[in-house]
């Protein structure tokens, strides 16, 4: 898998799968019970919610990442319009993270 391959069937089927948590509420819970395998922006995610899910992140201890995917397309693939969307299945997360941008961990604070 590459970075630049397309993520969309995958989030799909993680859909399916009832794996994924969608929009910041729900990440940020999933983030606090420690069902969160990884956390994912999108690329038009407004600075003020990327930065409030970098610190959820950050606290504890989730890996994130920026798709390189915007709200429209996350919707086209999942059904619903969100900017951030963690999963909670960790073989999905590794798939996803593949395709993706690590946020440093540096920035998550």
């Amino acid at each position: 898998m590459s970075k630049n391959s397309d993520p969309s069937g995958l989030l799909g089927i993680c859909r399916k799968a009832g794996k994924l948590r969608l929009g910041m509420d729900m990440a940020k819970g999933a983030c606090e019970s420690g069902e969160a395998a990884a956390v994912f922006a999108a690329s038009d995610l407004s600075a003020k919610s990327l930065k409030e899910i970098k610190f959820s992140c950050g606290k504890n201890g989730v890996r994130l990442y920026a798709l390189a995917l915007d709200m429209q397309q996350i919707a086209a693939a999942v059904g619903k319009k969100s900017g951030i969307i963690a999963v909670t299945d960790g073989g999905f997360a590794k798939a996803l993270a593949a395709k993706a941008e690590e946020i440093p961990a540096e920035e998550l604070s």
